[in-house]
């Protein structure tokens, strides 16, 4: 109980110090930031394995396919 009044009491510290579209900006770039670490990110990692694993691709061969054409 005591976590929620301190999390309470830092966002009206929050609004008093910044404003009211300064704070939820932050709360904004917060959540957008959570979503895209811990659910987007794990998402990608699974499709890239499982299209290597599909399409048989050797990412060390790959990079250097890459580098020898772009060279």
């Amino acid at each position: 109980m005591t976590l929620f009044y301190l999390l309470i009491l830092t966002f009206i510290a929050l609004i008093a110090i910044g404003g009211y579209d300064a704070t939820m900006r932050l709360i904004h770039y917060l959540e957008l930031s959570f979503r895209y670490n811990f659910i987007i990110r794990p998402q990608m990692y699974l499709m890239r394995r499982k299209l290597e694993r599909e399409l048989g691709i050797d990412r060390k061969e790959f990079a250097k396919y890459q580098e020898k054409n772009d060279g």
